[in-house]
């Protein structure tokens, strides 16, 4: 392994790359939902949604079903508010890697 001068190596910090996404993407839809200026009805629920998306991402582990309920409750409190989709897109993007959970038989 090759370093720099000073730099130490990191060992055990491993992160799984889909919670990396998952994390930039809500982080994204987060700051651009701050930014909107319009207001709609259920707003505060995309709000607190999205909220719960960042703690089970900073948890780790999230898990599938829980993330596409917010997922939905997300898409469905933003509705059409155009200037939103391409971040509700990439979030959606990232709740997508974390798969289908088995069917029952």
């Amino acid at each position: 392994m090759l370093r720099s001068v000073g730099q130490r190596a990191v060992r055990g910090n491993f992160e799984d790359p889909r919670v990396t996404e998952l994390r930039a993407a809500v982080s994204r839809l987060r700051r651009e939902l701050a930014a909107y200026p319009g207001e709609f009805p259920d707003r505060a629920i995309a709000e607190d949604e999205l909220a719960a998306l960042a703690a089970m991402a900073a948890t780790g582990a999230p898990e599938a079903r829980r993330l596409r309920r917010s997922l939905l409750l997300v898409a469905s409190s933003i509705g059409s508010v155009s200037a939103l989709t391409g971040a509700l897109a990439g979030v959606r993007g990232a709740v997508e890697l974390f798969g289908e959970p088995p069917h029952p038989r």
